[in-house]
C-alpha cells in the first residue's frame, strides 16, 4: 500500500482532492496511482542526467556510479522508486532507471569509439544499475564510495 506523509492511503482521490480537480480528471488522464507514479518518475529521472566524461571508462562509470549512489541516496528519490516500482511494477522500473541505463550505455559506447573494448550494456547494468538500486531500495545497505568503486572494478576485472 501507498501511503503519503500523512500515512493516509495513496489514491486517485486522495491526488486530485490535494491538487483541487475531481477524480474523473485525473483517472482520465492517468487510469491508476501507478501511471501517474511512472509518469511522475519519468519526469523525474529525464534530462538532468549528464554523461561523465573523465577520460578514462573507470573515471566515467565512477562518476556515474557515484552520481546514482548519491541520488538514491536522497530520501525523496528513494521513496519515489520505491512508490512507483511498487504500484506500477515493471513499467515503474523502467521509468526509475531507463535514461539511467541509457546514459550508462552513452559511457560504454564513447569507450567503444576511443577504440577500446568495454563490458556490454547488459554487464555494466548487472554489474553497476543492479547492485546499487537493489542495495539503496530493497536492503538499506549504505552505498558508500568504496563500496561503488568496488563494483566498478569488480565489473572492469572481467
Amino acid at each position: 500500500m501507498l501511503v503519503d506523509d500523512e500515512n493516509e492511503l495513496l489514491t486517485i482521490p486522495v491526488i486530485a482532492a490535494r491538487a483541487g480537480v475531481h477524480a474523473t480528471t485525473v483517472y482520465r488522464r492517468w487510469g491508476s496511482v501507478g501511471d501517474l507514479l511512472a509518469d511522475v518518475a519519468t519526469s523525474r529521472f529525464s534530462g538532468d542526467l549528464v554523461v561523465p566524461d573523465t577520460g578514462t571508462l573507470r573515471g566515467d562509470l565512477e562518476r556515474y556510479a557515484f552520481d546514482l549512489a548519491k541520488d538514491l541516496g536522497d530520501p525523496d528519490t528513494l521513496a519515489l522508486v520505491r512508490a512507483t516500482v511498487g504500484a506500477a511494477g515493471g513499467t515503474g522500473a523502467k521509468a526509475c532507471s531507463g535514461e539511467r541505463a541509457q546514459v550508462l550505455g552513452a559511457v560504454l559506447e564513447r569507450d567503444r569509439a576511443r577504440g577500446n573494448r568495454p563490458p556490454t550494456l547488459d554487464r555494466a547494468t548487472d554489474a553497476l544499475l543492479a547492485p546499487l538500486y537493489y542495495g539503496a531500495v530493497f536492503s538499506g545497505r549504505p552505498l558508500t564510495d568504496d563500496w561503488v568503486r568496488g563494483l566498478v572494478a569488480d565489473l572492469l576485472r572481467d
